[in-house]
This record gives structure tokens, sequence and C-alpha cells, in this order.
């Protein structure tokens, strides 16, 4: 099949695109408002970009919905933006529940720690916290935000770019002084509603 999205359409019962790029990680986003209201959410559309120094970003593109619609920013960029930092906690098999639930749309101002049975954490360089329960966290100072190209009549797609400044690492999920992703079991997601759990890792060296 061949189809050019935005001028004809897939005639498949959802959407393919998210499910062609794939395994993607989760930026589990926390930051604080202005008013110290806590948000959590997850994003899909996140990477690392570069090691010197480290940056991550993730994208808070609107989900779809008819052209025209009301789509106010969401906290996750509002909040980075005001008061110049956010955390990236690692999703895992144990915490899917509560990544899930964090993923709910709430009201403004619902603290999604409460709403999925999380516990904060303080950071030691940047004001928002942390989710306890993760076992990693990546705290970031804000840089900027990249607004990319939109369709007209919907909400704007900005990428969100974070440098890192403090790393937390549970001992519990080293070996040798290695990370050991079988101990840390993180989630991926793939396309429509499916994830996948890293459970078999394989090393292949470069061939130089």
């Amino acid at each position: 099949m061949f189809y050019r999205p935005g001028q004809e359409y897939h005639d498949l019962p959802r959407n393919p695109f998210n499910a062609l790029i794939v395994p993607r990680p989760i930026g589990w986003i926390s930051s604080l408002a202005p008013d110290g209201t806590a948000n959590l959410a997850p994003y899909s559309f996140f990477n690392g970009i570069s090691y010197t120094p480290p940056q991550v970003m993730f994208s808070t593109g609107q989900r779809p919905h008819a052209k025209g619609e009301p789509h106010e920013p969401k906290d996750s960029q509002i909040n980075p933006e005001a008061t110049g930092d956010f955390v990236c906690n690692m999703a895992t098999w144990d915490l899917r529940e509560a990544m899930n639930m964090s993923a709910e749309h709430v009201p403004p101002g619902v603290d999604e720690f409460k709403h999925a049975g999380l516990t904060k954490a303080p950071s030691e360089t940047v004001k928002s916290p942390r989710v306890a329960e993760s076992p990693i966290h990546l705290e970031c100072r804000y840089l900027q935000s990249v607004t990319t190209k939109t369709r007209e009549g919907y909400g704007a797609n900005v990428l969100i770019i974070g440098e890192v400044v403090g790393i937390h690492i549970d001992d519990a999920v080293l070996t040798n002084g290695f990370v050991d992703m079988d101990k840390v079991r993180p989630i991926g997601r793939l396309g429509y509603m499916d994830y996948v759990t890293v459970d078999d890792v394989w090393t292949m060296l470069r061939p130089d």
C-alpha cells in the first residue's frame, strides 16, 4: 500500500504512522507549575540528542483532534518554559499502570503524582520533583522550545529541549558497574495502544 499523509486516507482501522517508528522510549516528564503544582505525563516522542553536553528532547504535539477544535499548550510545555527545568523519569514494567494513569486527561491544577499514587522525591539540581519509585532520573535544565511545522487549524507541534544536569541511578539496577536492563525492565511504546518491555538484551560490537 501507499498513501500521502494529509492528502489521502490510508483505509486502515487506525493511523499506522506511530507503528512504523518503534520501539520508542518513553520520556516520563515531571515538572512544576509557577504556583508549585506538580505535573507528570509520559511522552513517546522522546529521545536523547547529544553527549556533550547531554541533551534530551520531547515533543508536546497535540493529540489528533478535529480541525479548528480548541487546543491549549500542555503543562509539560508551559511549566519548563516558565520555571526553567523538568525531569525525565524512567518508565518501567513495574510502573506501567502508574505511567498510564499519569497520561489521563485531568483538569489543570491536578497533581498527577497523587492521581497515579506516586511519591515525589526532591531533585538535586532542579526544582521539579522526581518519581521516587522510578530507578533512573535525568534532571534537566530547560534550553529552548522549537515549533515545527503544523497544519493550519491544528495545535502547535513543539519540541522541548533540555540539558541533563543531574543523573540518578538506583544502585540496585547496576551489575558490575553497568546499568542492567534485565533489572530495570524499561518499557517502550509501539503503535496503537501497544507497548514493549526490554527483556531480551544482546550485544553486537561495531566492526571498528
